[in-house]
């Protein structure tokens, strides 16, 4: 069976609000590895066989090589050995390098993304680097063939001519009603930005937006899915902002159930 790779990428340098997503990677896995809990899915996968999943520790910033150059090149390493990948953020700049990464792998890719914010603006407070736009730069550079967005609640005027200029797929949350049926038909990139969650299942992000999403509601369509899952991204997780580590706890479920999904 195909293993699954954590790497944690602590990168937090575009947030426009608050730093603090950075912190992220220790606390997910802290919640993931607790002795509060097994290694068991709810699909009947045990991660806590050593040939199912392993950790490639987090990656180091700081030095003079460009921080999306050192995200590309590592998360390509993982992948070149045949397995599954999931980074842990950071904010939700960094899923720009990394689907760069996997669209070098994959000819043709699909992206579900979960969010409350479409993060497609053209230049967020003037850097296109922002947390706000990265599927802006990925739709530019045609690293996806589709984007589904699953959650939205705050879109803008521009980010909705956004939608149009890229025929972004977008079920805003006033429209989620029951698990859509979202078929692909290429492998699919997942990312899960925290807060599409309702603040009262995940205060521990920096960005909060009341009327979102369950846990239940993201994990019914993550195992609804029928194509292969090629890697995943969980992003803007704040530890500063969270509360009891309640953030953190949903953050290690959903890797769980998507790593399980992978294999």
């Amino acid at each position: 069976m195909p293993r699954v790779q954590i790497l944690g990428i602590p990168h937090d340098e575009n947030s426009s609000f608050l730093k603090g997503a950075a912190l992220a990677p220790p606390k997910i896995r802290a919640e993931l590895f607790s002795s509060a809990y097994n290694m068991w899915t709810e699909a009947g996968v045990n991660l806590g066989d050593k040939e199912a999943l392993e950790d490639a520790g987090d990656l180091t910033f700081g030095g003079a090589q460009d921080p999306w150059e050192l995200i590309k090149s590592s998360v390509l390493d993982l992948i070149r050995t045949g397995d599954r990948v999931i980074c842990l953020g950071g904010d939700h700049a960094i899923t720009h390098p990394i689907v760069r990464a996997f669209a070098e792998k994959n000819s043709k890719l699909g992206i579900l993304h979960f969010d409350a914010h479409p993060d497609i603006y053209h230049d967020f407070e003037n850097n296109p680097r922002s947390h706000a736009s990265p599927f802006a730069r990925i739709m530019e550079e045609r690293l996806a063939a589709r984007l589904v967005q699953v959650g939205i609640r705050t879109a803008t005027g521009h980010q909705r001519e956004q939608w149009s200029r890229f025929n972004v797929e977008a079920i805003e949350m006033r429209q989620l009603r029951e698990v859509p049926k979202i078929r692909f038909d290429m492998p699919v990139y997942i990312s899960l930005d925290i807060d599409a969650l309702d603040p009262a299942y995940a205060p521990g992000v920096s960005h909060r937006e009341p009327g979102g999403m369950s846990p239940r509601q993201v994990i019914d369509i993550i195992q609804s899915l029928q194509d292969p899952i090629a890697g995943a991204d969980i992003v803007e997780y704040n530890p500063a902002r969270d509360v009891s580590d309640v953030t953190a706890t949903v953050a290690a479920k959903f890797l769980k159930e998507i790593a399980a999904r992978m294999i």
